[in-house]
This record gives C-alpha cells, sequence and structure tokens, in this order.
C-alpha cells in the first residue's frame, strides 16, 4: 500500500470518486496511476483496458509486462524511478480510445498530477497522449523519440507498448526512443543512473 501526501491523498480521494462522465456507469475501477510520487519521470498512457480496470493498476496486462520489461533494460523500476498514468482514469468500453470529451474531462487530474509529483521528464505511450499532451499536429510515427517541449517540461513521444504487439518492427525504433529518455535522465536527474544494457 502507498503511503500518500496530505495533498495526493486528496486529489486520489477525489479521482477515485469522480463521475464527470458516463465512464463512470461502466468502470470497475478508476485507475489513480502507480510510482514513485518523486519520480523524475512521468509515463503517460492512453486509458486503463480489460486488466487494468479488473485490477484497479495500471498497465499490468500484456502491455504493461512490455512496458516492465523495457524500463527493466533502462535500469528503471515502477518504484523508484516512474510514476505511471493515463489521458483517461476509467475504462472505455470495448478497449475503444476515449472520446476526446471524455479526455477533456479527465486531464485536468492529469494536470494536477503532474504539477504534484513535479517530474523532469514526461514519457508519451502511444498517439492518444501525444495528442491530448501535445496537440493533433503531431505524429506518432514521425515524432517518436524527439523532445518535445510541453508546459515547460521535457516530453518524450514513444510507441505504445500495445503497438509493439501488434507489430514487432517497432521494437528497434521504440529501443533507441528510450535510450533517449535513459540518456536524459543521466543529464538532468541522476548522473550515475546506469544499466549494463546501454552505454
Amino acid at each position: 500500500m502507498f503511503n500518500f501526501l496530505p495533498e495526493i491523498e486528496a486529489l486520489r480521494n477525489k479521482i477515485l470518486n469522480c463521475r464527470k462522465c458516463n465512464l463512470c456507469k461502466t468502470r470497475n475501477h478508476v485507475i489513480f496511476g502507480e510510482g514513485n510520487l518523486h519520480a523524475g519521470i512521468l509515463l503517460i498512457g492512453e486509458a486503463p483496458g480489460r486488466d487494468e480496470d479488473i485490477q484497479g493498476r495500471p498497465f499490468v496486462g500484456l502491455s504493461g509486462q512490455l512496458l516492465d520489461k523495457i524500463l527493466a533494460a533502462c535500469g528503471f523500476t515502477r518504484d523508484k524511478h516512474v510514476f505511471i498514468s493515463n489521458i483517461v482514469k476509467c475504462r472505455p468500453p470495448g478497449n475503444r480510445l476515449p472520446s476526446d470529451k471524455e479526455a477533456s474531462v479527465c486531464m485536468p487530474w492529469l494536470t494536477q498530477q503532474i504539477e504534484m509529483i513535479n517530474p523532469q521528464i514526461l514519457v508519451l505511450l502511444g498517439a492518444t497522449a501525444l495528442k491530448h499532451m501535445a496537440g493533433p499536429n503531431y505524429r506518432i510515427t514521425r515524432d517518436h523519440g524527439k523532445l518535445i517541449n510541453i508546459r515547460n517540461r521535457i516530453a518524450i513521444p514513444v510507441y505504445h507498448p500495445a503497438a509493439l504487439l501488434r507489430d514487432p518492427s517497432l521494437k528497434r525504433n521504440t529501443w533507441e526512443d528510450y535510450k533517449v529518455i535513459f540518456h536524459k535522465y543521466r543529464e538532468i536527474v541522476d548522473t550515475n543512473h546506469h544499466s549494463p544494457h546501454i552505454q
């Protein structure tokens, strides 16, 4: 069980009891997010899927297992280095993409999380996170691995791990993108951070 700071505990309670859109009628759990509340990296996904909705945790299905492997290869763990959240906190029925309305209703929660956790690096997992964080003119196929300034923070879009499961050919580019994240983390968060898999 996480020990939350009072202000984050208050935010968490508000999020867990949110009924601002119709997703509250079909969800099992609201996914607040998890990880280090002082993390240097905040990973932003799209929305919870079936496994996440059942377990009440972000990225616990096949996509999450792949994400954990990638993070581990970079020397990152959920407990120490990252916090994981989503654009939308409740599962859209059938794992469809969240609507623009659902995202606009939910985004203020994410904005507050970012302000409270205060990460130095935002990692945008996939096209939906990139669209809602950076704007509709960005494309994940074109802009993955690039450094983007979002609200005076460094943001790096990468392919969503679900995309890698659908198209394994994306894994090579994705690994190069995570090397960018690794080196930026070493530069601005922890100069002593290391991984045996990255020079």
